[in-house]
């Protein structure tokens, strides 16, 4: 996965990190080359691609073969760079290097660690530090295969059910074009404050289905609830943001708060069969939820106000990298005055202590 496996945590004094890190990056293959996509591939594409390998690679399939743990291991790596649109940045810039300082968050599969190591995994969770999940491959190649039992979902209707860790509930809802056109919300909520992933599907020319969307759950009040919007116009999310990163440079973290404002990549929705999962994603314990797809027609006021906001966030966005700029060079300026300020009071405060010693001298002398 990216980044160590939980069972190799050790601690390292800074210069053998460093040199560790230094290391790693020049043994580390090109990630566009990991998942044999150009340097223009689409987000969409580098989706297909990371999928293909993790399927391939994973090491459900793959038990007991290293060389396939290794190729599922680089492939994740790649993709958590590739898929992330700042350090995709980064690394087209700077390579590896410039991303190293915020590659900490880990991206795990929780269905192919064994116990001890995801009680560790658990246990990191609830001291706060980040852990990203995937969808388990298995569930992702029956998808694929067509092999899941999907469950009928009629508009306005609610299902409450509990899913089994690292497993998935599959469902389908008909749609007219109607309906289509006003739009529709699917939103998952749990009262039991269950950790989940809403999925969205595509289905494939063989009968399967491919996931094209993936929402986690977040608490909200006193649940977790996820949902994805499709209105006929784009919807923006905000991607995750790195707190560590945050808490070293707050200035840095507060202009590219909006940088991860994204559209989402599926925002409309045409009249037929559409396929929708809920996910467990708890450490141990099944996930327990309310799943609700509903037409958007009562919401009109509720879409114009979302469209209003979003338009001021991307005007913000656009003003804050101006004023970025401006910022900075104020800031290098008031930096340069302050450490100036601070040489002179000690200038001043010599010249002082001189006059009062050489006058001190020169009593002394006098006296005598």
């Amino acid at each position: 996965m990216a980044g160590p496996k939980f069972g190799s945590f050790k601690s390292e004094n800074k210069g053998d990190s460093a040199a560790s890190a230094a290391g790693a990056a020049a043994q580390r293959r090109d990630p566009y080359e990991v998942l044999g996509v150009g340097r223009n591939a689409t987000e969409q594409e580098i989706k297909s691609a990371f999928r293909r390998m993790a399927l391939k690679y994973h090491p459900d399939k793959n038990a007991d073969d290293p060389v396939a743990s290794e190729k599922f291991q680089e492939a994740t790596f790649s993709y958590n760079i590739l898929s992330d649109p700042d350090k995709r940045r980064q690394y087209d810039s700077s390579g590896f290097e410039a991303i190293e300082a915020d590659s900490h968050e880990l991206e795990l599969d929780l269905s192919s660690l064994n116990t001890v190591n995801t009680m560790f995994a658990a246990l990191f969770s609830k001291l706060g530090v980040p852990i990203k999940t995937t969808v388990s491959a298995t569930v992702l190649e029956e998808a694929l295969n067509g092999s899941v039992e999907i469950a009928q979902l009629h508009l306005g209707k609610s299902v409450c059910r509990k899913v089994e860790k690292q497993s998935a509930h599959f469902y389908s809802v008909d749609i007219t074009e109607e309906e289509a056109k006003l739009g529709l919300v699917c939103r998952v909520c749990s009262t039991a404050k269950s950790k989940f992933k809403l999925l969205y599907f595509e289905p494939e020319e063989n009968g399967g289905l491919s996931l094209a969307l993936q929402e986690d759950s977040a608490k909200t009040g006193k649940v977790t609830s996820a949902g994805m919007f499709f209105l006929g116009f784009p919807v923006y999310r905000f991607e995750h943001n790195n707190s560590a990163a945050a808490a070293k440079d707050p200035d840095s973290a507060f202009f590219k708060r909006l940088d991860g404002f994204q559209p989402c990549e599926v925002n409309e929705l045409k009249e037929g069969t559409h396929y929708f999962a809920v996910y467990g994603d708890n450490f141990f314990k099944s996930a327990t939820y309310t799943l609700e797809v509903v037409c958007a027609e009562p919401f009109s006021t509720e879409k114009e106000k979302l469209r209003s906001v979003e338009a001021k966030i991307l005007a913000k966005r656009s003003e804050l990298s101006k004023f970025e700029s401006e910022y900075r060079e104020v800031l290098a300026k008031f930096t340069e005055m302050t450490s100036r300020y601070a040489q002179e009071m000690q200038t001043v405060r010599v010249f002082v202590e001189h006059l009062f010693l050489f006058l001190a001298l020169f009593s002394h002398n006098v006296l005598a």
